[in-house]
């Protein structure tokens, strides 16, 4: 689920490491390298081990201090969040990040915006 990878991004920023290892899907592929765009992480690079397949992210640091400091998730199984192009709104004034499924992709808010385009609110980071 894309909540999961949130997860462990910030726990291993907590721990202060370098990079870790989380299992391969699209959808986790596809939102690393949108937050990787957005510089909230260094790196990600799809790897494989014999028949599986996993992620490794390079972290992002600031002046010692993660660059991704915490996020909200909006859309869950049991309730999902659907926002229009008009509706989507900044992020703490515009120092966060609205992450979108949409129809073309996994897109931030300002693109979708741009490309005016809606879809699943998945969650904010910041």
């Amino acid at each position: 689920m894309h909540y999961d990878i949130l997860v462990k991004i910030k726990n291993a920023e907590g721990a202060q490491r370098e990079q870790f290892q989380t299992d391969f899907s699209n959808l986790n592929f596809a939102i690393a390298k949108l937050l990787k765009e957005t510089g909230y992480i260094e790196d990600v690079q799809k790897k494989n081990t014999g028949k599986k397949s996993s992620l490794e992210i390079k972290l992002k640091y600031v002046n010692g201090k993660p660059a991704l400091s915490d996020f909200k998730i909006l859309s869950k199984p049991s309730r999902r969040l659907y926002a229009g192009y008009r509706e989507l709104r900044p992020v703490r004034q515009n120092y966060g990040l609205a992450v979108l499924s949409t129809p073309r992709g996994i897109l931030s808010g300002p693109q979708a915006k741009k490309e005016k385009v809606g879809g699943e609110y998945l969650f904010q980071v910041w």
